[in-house]
Parts: structure tokens; C-alpha cells; sequence
């Protein structure tokens, strides 16, 4: 039987590769078409990652009592970030506007996964069973690959959200 990733080890490869894409982006000009497909693939990740990490990790840390304040913190950034994507994808690319906007949401993700691999991986690892690991490694794999296959770049001005 295959070896499985470490469930925290597996979240760190998806945050190295979101590292990376956001340097690629940042290295793009104006509505380019490697612009556009640097920040559709970003986003097509985050969106999945998020989504697959809700459902293995945050649903069982929510579980624990100790660990369910933490678990909402990072719950609602994603909610966060998904806003800021869609907001971005809302805004033309050729413009300063899309820009500053990208550098927000660039500072406020790398903060999000930072916090989440240096203050809430080393605290939630303490709670975990090897049943819960076994678990969260299992359905993050699957959920991911669903999630990548329906994530799409989404348009929506901040403020046209709704709540």
C-alpha cells in the first residue's frame, strides 16, 4: 500500500506552489495572456485548496473544543480570500487598480497560510487521533481533485457581494 503525505506536510506543498504562482503573477504586466492564466490557475487553486481543507482538516479540528476558535479564524479568511479572488477578477487587469488589489490580497493570503503552517498546524497536530490523520488525508486528496474540477474564476466586485 502507498505511503500517504502528512496531512500538514500535504497543505505546506499546496502553500509552496500558491508561493510561487503569486511571484509568477507579480512578474506579469497588464492584461497579458500569461497574466490571466497565471491568476485563473491561482485562483482555480486556492479555491480547491480551500475547499478540500474546510472539509478534511477544519471540520475535525472543529470537533475539538480546544481548537474550534482557531478553526473559525481561518474559516472565515478563506471566506476572506475568496471575496478578494473574485473582487480582483472583477477588475481590469490593465489597470493600477488590479494591481493594488492583487498586492492586498497578496499580503493578506501569505499572512493567512504563514499563521496557518507557523501557529495552527503545530497546535492542531497536539488534538489529532492517527484515525483523524488517516481521515483528513484521505478526503483532502479527493476533495481537492473534486473541487479543482468545478473551481472557477468567479467576477464579483466587493462591493456587489452578498453576505
Amino acid at each position: 500500500m502507498a505511503q500517504t503525505i502528512d496531512i500538514f506536510e500535504r497543505l505546506r506543498m499546496d502553500h509552496d506552489r500558491h508561493r510561487y504562482l503569486i511571484d509568477l503573477i507579480e512578474g506579469t504586466h497588464g492584461e497579458s495572456d500569461q497574466r490571466i492564466e497565471l491568476f485563473t490557475r491561482f485562483t482555480r487553486e486556492v479555491k480547491a485548496h480551500a475547499a478540500a481543507e474546510e472539509q478534511a482538516l477544519y471540520s475535525t479540528m472543529m470537533r475539538k473544543p480546544e481548537t474550534t476558535d482557531e478553526t473559525r479564524h481561518s474559516v472565515s479568511e478563506h471566506h476572506e480570500i475568496e471575496e478578494a479572488l473574485n473582487d480582483l477578477a472583477a477588475t481590469d487587469m490593465a489597470t493600477g487598480a488590479w494591481l493594488t488589489k492583487f498586492r492586498q490580497l497578496r499580503h493578506h493570503y501569505l499572512h493567512h497560510i504563514d499563521e496557518e503552517e507557523q501557529e495552527h498546524f503545530p497546535d492542531f497536530a497536539e488534538h489529532l487521533t492517527r484515525d483523524d490523520r488517516e481521515f483528513m488525508e484521505l478526503v483532502f486528496e479527493r476533495r481537492k481533485a473534486v473541487e479543482k474540477e468545478t473551481a472557477e474564476v468567479t467576477p464579483e466586485a466587493k462591493e456587489d457581494a452578498k453576505e
